[in-house]
């Protein structure tokens, strides 16, 4: 009996000790990230039979487990990787917005400025200082401009920074967990006990993992877990650690990639598929609000260079000629895949400032089809043979292209740092009108003649000698015999061969030779009008008045918005985008901390209930010891009665 008591009480001394074992070890632990907390689970040992029955023979510590909920882990991981992305995401959207938002410093402020300058050349066309002032306005627009492009790209240039820490970082803790999985494997062979602080440790990385990415894990048999990322593959499986590489993509060298080795190649990866964690908000905010950014402040740069060359070119400068490029606008970026085998040269032009879409384009060939994709929206064209524009872009291939070849093509991602002012010479502005009209002095009818304007195909054969037209029998006579004439009222218009006479429609649109004017009221027989070339117009202002109306016309997106528009525009979306972000990013939060809470309700350690548990502990040691000594006592009463 002595021996019975004497084991019994062993055994509670056994698990007694146990409990203030773990008890010491939750409040040691209670700040230590990711730790969970530990419960001794105790059962009876196997009881004795006797003839008056089962006689117990004591406790046994069955096992020490962690008190934790997977469901509960896998929500908080979750809800962790879906907040460091946000938190990302929304930080970097705010930088964007700070860029944009700011009155001063923006491009409106530049755009006034300019087309200011350019009214005051409309009041004093001669006047050089004036002049002077339109090209410095110029410059200074320009310069905003490339300011702009200049912090945007430094944004790009930190973004891909920021992943390739990600990277790093991600492989490490892959690493570590891929090693924590070898010891997990090793202490629970052969039916051990789970290794409580090492399963920790694993679901700590796990979380810190989601911290970077986004990834879930499978338990294995073994105890070991297969880590995937968002898109599916396998970062982690068993103790093997993938490796993950950011690189420059083959496509737009630009930006950095991300992808997965395997072997000797690298698996691509895409900011769609690869999301969670800081990475996954800096992937997607550098391939969405940045890139979009950039093409819409690309887009306006464009559309204002070209049409304001445009109407520069069929303009005179003060020296009679007619005007040149007044902006230096970059052309479209071309970029060949690294991976292209064809001899293919794609080169391309703005056809359409208007038709513009800020976004950029893949042209790829299957070896039968070509597609372009544009990348904004996923719309694809396809055709046998390569398109010849694509949303006003002029596009030219030489050379064959062989199947799985690709170009990518950017009009406007990298144009507001490439725009530049073309001339230096203030007399070089074109602000006159080419062509100028009048009427014969010995008229005595009503008519006038309005002013003339000119479209592109007038400076390749100007005129030389003024022309005369003359009234009679209800018709006009006197145009060249070198081009028809086109008669316009309203939208409908009437082709009269060239030298032939004209019908007269008071107040309708006569053109020819790239020439387009007006004569209204009542002519007389014999009135004549005069159409020539202007041979000093050095106070002459009307092309500078269509200069300067451009700022008001409708010219991006299809003929829908002005430059100032469009900026605005631009402004509204960012600003929208990082509310948004914020509102999300804020929930997401909130999410987090409800999930952690629940996560720490069963898991966390309470230090007030592990100093009851230790009394409770301390109590039980103390009564096993009891037990001890009176199994002691009745030993040594048997030892004495023998003797």
């Amino acid at each position: 009996m002595a021996n019975g008591i004497y084991g019994i009480g062993l055994s509670g001394l056994a698990a007694a000790q146990a409990g203030l074992l773990t008890a010491s070890h939750n409040i040691s632990n209670a700040n230590t990230p990711g730790y969970s907390r530990q419960v001794v689970v105790l059962g009876t040992n196997i009881p004795q039979f006797t003839g008056g029955g089962f006689i117990g023979t004591g406790v046994d510590v069955t096992t020490v487990r962690r008190a934790y909920d997977d469901f509960l882990g896998a929500q908080a991981t979750r809800a962790q990787s879906g907040a460091s992305q946000l938190d990302s995401y929304s930080a970097e959207l705010s930088k964007l917005d700070n860029l944009f938002g700011d009155p001063t410093t923006g491009l409106s402020p530049a755009l006034g400025d300019f087309f200011s300058a350019v009214n005051a050349v409309t009041q004093h066309p001669a006047d050089i200082a004036s002049r002077q002032s339109m090209l410095s306005a110029a410059q200074g627009l320009v310069a905003r401009f490339g300011q702009q492009n200049d912090q945007l790209n430094e944004l790009r240039t930190t973004d891909n920074g920021e992943i390739t820490s990600a990277v790093s970082t991600i492989n490490g803790y892959a690493a570590q967990i891929a090693e924590l999985n070898r010891k997990i494997a090793d202490a629970s062979g052969g039916g051990a006990q789970p290794p409580n602080d090492l399963l920790d440790q694993r679901d700590q990385l796990v979380t810190e993992l989601n911290k970077e990415v986004g990834a879930t894990t499978v338990v294995q048999s073994d105890g070991s877990y297969n880590v995937f990322l968002s898109n599916g593959q396998g970062l982690v499986v068993g103790q093997t650690a993938g490796t993950l590489v950011a690189r420059p993509n083959p496509d737009d060298p630009q930006n950095l990639e991300v992808g997965l080795k395997t072997g000797a190649s690298v698996l691509r990866f895409t900011s769609q598929t690869l999301s969670g964690g800081s990475l996954g908000g800096l992937l997607a905010f550098r391939d969405g609000p940045l890139a979009q950014a950039q093409q819409a402040l690309g887009r306006i740069a464009v559309a204002l260079g070209t049409s304001f060359n445009d109407q520069h070119r069929l303009g005179l400068d003060l020296t009679g000629s007619f005007g040149g490029d007044f902006f230096t606008v970059p052309a479209p970026a071309v970029t060949p895949a690294t991976t292209n085998t064809g001899n293919a040269t794609l080169t391309a032009s703005i056809g359409s400032a208007a038709a513009l879409v800020a976004s950029d384009y893949r042209l790829s060939y299957d070896g039968t089809t070509y597609t372009v994709t544009r990348l904004s929206d996923g719309n694809v064209q396809t055709s046998a043979a390569p398109p010849p524009t694509i949303d006003g872009i002029a596009i030219s291939l030489s050379g064959s292209m062989a199947a799985g070849d690709h170009f990518l093509i950017q009009p406007v991602r990298y144009a507001a740092g490439g725009l530049k002012v073309a001339i230096t010479d203030p007399a070089r502005i074109a602000a006159a009108g080419p062509v100028v009209t009048g009427v014969g002095a010995a008229n005595v009818g009503s008519a006038t003649i309005g002013a003339a304007s000119i479209d592109g195909t007038y400076p390749g054969s100007p005129l030389t000698v003024p022309v005369t037209l003359g009234f009679g029998g209800g018709s006009l006579t006197g145009f060249p015999s070198s081009a028809p004439v086109t008669v316009t009222v309203g939208s409908a218009s009437t082709v009269y061969p060239a030298g032939s006479p004209v019908p007269y429609t008071p107040g309708a649109t006569i053109s020819f030779g790239g020439i387009s004017f007006a004569i209204a009221g009542t002519p007389a027989s014999g009135d004549t009008f005069t159409v020539g070339p202007n041979i000093a117009g050095s106070g002459d202002n009307r092309n500078a008045q269509l200069l300067a109306g451009i700022a008001d016309r409708n010219i991006i997106g299809n003929a829908t918005t002005t430059f100032a528009g469009a900026y605005g525009q631009l402004v509204a979306a960012v600003g929208d985008q990082t509310k948004q972000a914020q509102i999300e990013n804020t929930a997401q939060a909130a999410l987090l901390d409800q999930t952690q809470q629940a996560q720490q309700a069963v898991s966390g350690v309470n230090l007030d209930e592990e100093a009851a548990n230790l009394q409770r502990y301390q109590q039980a040691y103390q009564a096993a010891g009891k037990a001890l000594a009176v199994a002691g006592t009745l030993f040594d009463a048997i030892l004495n009665i023998v003797n």
